[in-house]
């Protein structure tokens, strides 16, 4: 037996700019951003700290995005964001240098 399943994107309401939770320890990085907007989908995730390049995630599993071996504790983080549609959105300075592991920190810019 085949079962046919259909479908398809529907627009959300979304208040607020994209959240990026942060998980795992000193030496790994799992980025989870949610309430993104725009194309709604991520292609492309990127981290930097104070001083540095960004550094590329790379997809984990779902909207999971880790990064491994770079030290970004005590750090403010900006995150560099591709949306499917190939739009690039720059957001600085998102979380604190005090940021901590388990938290959601929001820009203040929005994915239209």
């Amino acid at each position: 037996m085949h079962v046919l399943v259909l479908a398809c994107r529907v627009g959300c309401q979304k208040q607020g700019g994209i959240r990026f939770t942060i998980d795992g320890n000193p030496w790994f990085l799992l980025i989870l951003p949610t309430n993104v907007g725009g194309a709604g989908s991520i292609s492309g995730l990127a981290v930097k700290g104070t001083g540095s390049t960004y550094f590329n995630l790379v997809q984990n599993w779902g909207q999971n995005w880790q990064l491994s071996g770079v030290v970004l504790v005590g750090q403010p983080l900006s995150f560099k964001v591709t949306l499917s549609t190939g739009q690039i959105v720059v957001l600085p300075n998102v979380a604190p240098s005090n940021w901590q592991f388990g938290e959601t920190y929001e820009a203040t810019q929005n994915c239209q």
